[in-house]
């Protein structure tokens, strides 16, 4: 009797660790689900925030008796504005609402202010960012040495040439997009990704997306690997200050290179060869 008790319990024991371990899994299918559906989402509102403004401005534009030059600076400022306001609106509110997905400062990555750690991180993490993408680059070219690593990126402000453009474009490229793209990529979804998810699939998830919304293969390989240190630095300091940083950093590299003195942009393909286009692109 005993013995038929002892194997009665064992059989229970064995079918509870059996049944949570069912349960352990589904949790974490549930879980991968919900972060690739909370990537996903992103993504989407950032293309459907795209295209809705071009749209409307197109329609616009093209009904308005006025003439509007489609190049100007101001426009591509005035939309790129546009996009990013409509988009963080829409990444926040549906889910807020339907869902009581809360948003707080800390979420996004914006509790207190910059420290010297943030300001010190940025420049250390810009030139890491740099190895390591060259490093990347360098691989990716010799496994598919037919893959265009100097293709263009159409950034917008095509054609601007007087300074009040040019200030404009730089508000617009190198202060307001490494803001608005920091607290999407790095403040928002890896904040939401990180409370379910450790650190890596999370940076994974997010440098991914990022890289993709570029649009071209080698620009995203290169903002690929350099939203890895953003996310990094988002880890290391719990805020989004060093990677706003270092996404100006590089931005206003860029810009310097590709409105200011471009001529040096041309000198330098002959001898720096692939580490072009990892100064040259743009965040977005």
């Amino acid at each position: 009797m005993a013995e038929n008790k002892k194997n009665w319990l064992t059989q229970k024991i064995e079918a509870i660790k059996k049944r949570a371990r069912k349960d352990e899994a589904y949790k974490k299918r549930m879980v991968a689900l919900w972060a690739i559906a909370l990537t996903v989402w992103v993504g989407a509102i950032i293309v459907v925030a795209q295209f809705v403004v071009s749209l409307v401005a197109t329609i616009i534009i093209k009904g308005s008796d006025v003439v509007v030059d489609a190049n100007s600076a101001v426009l591509e400022a005035v939309l790129m504005v546009i996009v990013y306001v409509m988009a963080l609106v829409l990444i926040i509110l549906p889910p807020l609402y339907l869902l009581n997905s809360k948003v707080s400062r800390d979420s996004l990555g914006l509790k207190g202010l910059p420290t010297w750690t943030d300001i010190l991180l940025a420049p250390i993490g810009y030139i890491a960012s740099m190895v390591a993408t060259i490093a990347v680059l360098l691989v990716v070219q010799a496994v598919a040495p037919s893959f265009d690593l100097n293709e263009a990126q159409d950034v917008g402000f095509n054609g601007i040439y007087l300074n009040i453009d040019k200030a404009i474009a730089f508000v617009a490229l190198v202060v307001l997009a490494p803001i608005a793209e920091e607290l999407i990529f790095r403040g928002y979804l890896y904040g939401k990704l990180r409370t379910r998810l450790s650190a890596i699939p999370a940076i994974i998830l997010v440098s991914v997306l990022f890289g993709l919304m570029h649009g071209q293969w080698n620009v995203g390989i290169v903002v690929g690997v350099m939203s890895v240190f953003l996310c990094v630095a988002r880890e290391l300091t719990g805020t989004i200050y060093a990677g706003i940083l270092m996404h100006m950093i590089r931005n206003g590299l860029a810009f310097y290179l590709l409105y200011v003195n471009p001529i040096s942009t041309t000198s330098m393909v002959g001898t720096l060869g692939v580490a072009l286009p990892i100064i040259a692109p743009f965040l977005l």
